[in-house]
């Protein structure tokens, strides 16, 4: 192949790293001590990108490249070198159609080739397929997959794995086979039981799907119809191929793409193998198989003979353009055409109208969806009709946007002469969240506990299917408040057709005192030892004495004058590699460090960003990240936010206006350097002010001249005001989330009864 055809193909530093299967630390070294190692073809001092072929040629001529190692790493590089998105999905996509299935039968999926693959394209593909023969091809293909997403995060969005499952488990335990049957509700258990996505991206939530029927087949509870049917349309051709290998490769299915030109398929797939597609069955041998087509579902409508059994939806956001004119007297809307303002409405709509009489849907949709005017009178309508069964409400970083409390719906198509539903269930599963890990070390966020919001999900669905089993769909009895599971609730009809009709679970759902009150006691017997330290504490900064006039008489010196004569080193906080921090939470790496940044502390949070342990390493070693110490005094160098203290909990990696003092402990004492440091006068000696910005110049910062015996006599001093202030803070927050779930329990009815 001709070498013009060729994409450039650079690689990072932490990338030659997991190449070679070794920390970046030892890259930096390598760099360091070699004469020999490739110089960089691209990007900046701090994050310097080199030739792919010249690395792997060093790394061989060095010994330090196995053939078996690094190998999807090495792949990685090749795809990303496209640079255009789409250009990375199709080559990505044609791994999935040409690697072995499970079982060894060849891929069913063709490879997308609207308008062909380049060259580079095809030597990418076939480097991944041979890859795939040693790692396995479903592997191969979900490495490259995830890279891919995670690079177009902020461009695709995916329903998280635990959401996913969540949505699947409950649409069958509402609509299920298991599911309370209605009069006109009744199936053909020889046909496959149909499950619909009509946004389905790259196919997460029909996986999710499969997965479960799959897990039901493994622990052995009988299948409820003679196979899975999974249906997904995308309007995306990329997506749909990457849905279809997915589907493939991940769950065994028979996966049919329809994305080339038409939703027909004809003038496409002109490179698809003569292979036709196979059969894989699932545990159990219940066999599973998809149908992937690309399609606007909002603009053209149900697919032909779709009567699903379940849709399962996580639509697109705040969409203008969704054919709001153009559908106006489209069928499909029978409660009532959707504002252009309120397309989740539609997507409602839409998946009513491809539901079997009988059928539920589980739709993610923004909260706005329950309250919004515009909306009211098509709430109304479904809630008339019977047609929505449970809004539930799911915690802050369920799913994207993250610093939203999204929303499941779960609807069920009516059946004609069927009696309307009566009761409306809430649950609002958002009280469910981890306290926010705090500490240097914490990540920041609040973590979700899925098991617990899971659990409090299917519980109360469980509960309200069991009550409505013995009689008709609209003939569930009332709940009595002490049957129901905590933060539930099942609220008349009647009750909701107001002039909002708002549906947002949080005002019809008191928080329930078991959730409010859990942790109460644990949280009232860690105050009572924080008390107990905070009167230690004070008694002894309280009997300490002041004398008149500056100590010892000896003058001051600023940080400057200090790091000129070697008493300590300045080492100023900066920007870290592009690619170096990483989001924080769960998934945070093991041992990583928190990057700090000044919007952290104006936030009063802890580090939202982690870095990984072998990049401190390197970063540490090479200059491009400011690392501390244990021993180290952080200096903040913003007015706004301006502190100092011991880095005790280090290391840390500092951002820009931070700084590390490292002192000489023969000549300096640490407690004492912070301590004097921080005072609020210190501070204002040293601010110097620009036309809109003010900052300390640390360098002007000053401290007593003391011997460094006394200076370690104020040190002990500043410690223990230290460990003061933190018990304060500690006190402070725990005070706060006493006084909140004190005042959620009380509001929730949950006062004892004493004798």
């Amino acid at each position: 192949m001709p070498a013009s055809t060729e994409p450039h193909v650079s690689v990072t530093l932490a990338e030659i790293a997991r190449i070679a299967g070794v920390g970046r630390a030892a890259v930096s070294n390598w760099r360091r001590r070699h004469d020999s190692f490739p110089q960089p073809v691209g990007g900046t001092d701090t994050s310097p990108q080199f030739a792919l072929s010249q690395v792997e040629e060093w790394l061989r001529a060095q010994g330090k490249l196995k053939e078996d190692a690094g190998g999807r790493e090495r792949l990685w590089p090749q795809f990303e070198a496209f640079g255009d998105r789409d250009m990375m999905g199709r080559a990505i996509a044609a791994v999935g159609a040409r690697v072995p299935a499970p079982g060894g039968a060849p891929g069913p999926v063709p490879p997308p080739v609207d308008g062909g693959l380049t060259e580079a394209q095809e030597n990418a593909v076939e480097q991944a397929v041979r890859a795939a023969g040693e790692d396995g091809g479903a592997e191969t293909f979900d490495f490259l997959l995830n890279r891919w997403l995670g690079t177009h995060v902020r461009q695709i969005a995916t329903t998280p794995e635990p959401l996913a499952a969540l949505m699947a488990e409950l649409a069958e335990l509402a609509g299920g086979p298991d599911a309370p049957a209605s009069p006109g509700t009744e199936r053909d258990p020889a046909e496959p039981w149909t499950v619909l996505d009509p946004a389905c991206g790259v196919g997460g939530l029909l996986l999710a799907a499969a997965r479960h029927r799959q897990a039901r087949a493994a622990d052995g509870t009988p299948a409820p119809s003679a196979g899975l049917r999974l249906r997904g349309r995308d309007s995306d051709p990329v997506l749909v191929c990457l849905a279809a290998a997915r589907l493939a490769l991940a769950a065994g299915a028979t996966a049919v793409p329809d994305a080339a030109r038409g939703r027909d398929g004809s003038a496409g797939d002109r490179k698809a193998r003569s292979a036709g597609p196979h059969r894989a069955a699932g545990p159990g041998d219940s066999p599973i198989s998809a149908s992937i087509s690309r399609a606007d579902s909002l603009r053209e409508g149900a697919p032909a003979g779709t009567g699903a059994d379940v849709v399962l939806c996580n639509p697109p956001f705040n969409e203008r353009d969704w054919g709001h004119a153009e559908l106006a007297t489209d069928p499909r809307w029978v409660y009532g055409h959707p504002p252009r303002t309120e397309p989740e409405l539609a997507w409602v709509q839409h998946a009513l109208s491809c539901l079997r009489p009988g059928g539920t849907a589980v739709l993610l949709l923004p909260p706005a969806v329950a309250s919004r005017r515009a909306g009211r009178r098509i709430r109304a309508a479904l809630l008339r009709a019977g047609a929505l069964h449970a809004v539930i409400a799911l915690p802050p970083g369920a799913a994207p946007p993250h610093g939203v409390a999204l929303h499941l719906w779960v609807l069920r198509a009516p059946v004609e002469g069927g009696a309307a539903g009566t009761e409306l269930l809430f649950v609002d599963a958002a009280q469910h969240r981890t306290e926010q890990a705090g500490g240097t070390g914490g990540a920041g966020k609040a973590a979700l506990d899925w098991p617990a919001v899971s659990e409090t999900v299917l519980s109360a669905v469980r509960s309200r299917s069991s009550q409505r089993r013995p009689g008709t769909r609209g003939a569930a009895p009332a709940t009595g408040a002490g049957e129901r599971p905590p933060g539930t609730r099942t609220v008349p009809v009647i009750d909701l057709l107001d002039e909002q009709v708002d549906l947002t679970p949080a005002r019809h759902v008191p928080v329930s005192a078991a959730v409010a009150g859990a942790g109460l006691g644990r949280r009232w017997s860690r105050m009572t030892a924080l008390l107990d330290e905070l009167r230690a504490a004070a008694g002894d900064l309280a009997r300490l004495d002041f004398a008149d006039g500056a100590p010892g008489g000896q003058g001051s010196t600023t940080v400057g004058e200090l790091a000129r004569a070697g008493a300590l080193t300045l080492h100023p906080g900066q920007a870290p590699p592009d690619g170096t921090v990483r989001e924080g939470g769960p998934d945070a790496p093991k041992g990583s460090a928190p990057y700090l940044t000044v919007q952290d502390l104006l936030l009063g949070g802890a580090p939202l960003g982690r870095v990984a342990a072998g990049d401190v390493a390197a970063g540490g070693g090479d200059g491009t990240l400011t690392v501390t110490e244990t021993t180290d005094v952080v200096v903040v160098g913003s007015s706004r936010a301006f502190d100092a203290w011991v880095d005790a909990d280090g290391p840390t990696v500092l951002g820009p206006q931070f700084h590390a003092l490292r002192p000489d402990p023969a000549l300096l004492d640490r407690w004492f350097l912070a301590g004097c440091l921080r005072a609020p006068a210190n501070a204002r000696q040293a601010g110097s002010h620009a036309s809109t910005a003010s900052r300390v110049d640390v360098r002007r910062l000053q401290i007593p001249r003391l011997p460094l015996d006394e200076q370690r006599r104020y040190g002990e001093v500043f410690r223990r005001l230290a460990d003061f202030e933190r018990l304060l803070g500690e006190s402070r927050g725990l005070g706060t989330e006493l006084l909140r779930g004190l005042s959620d329990c009380l509001s929730a009815g949950g006062l004892a009864t004493r004798p």
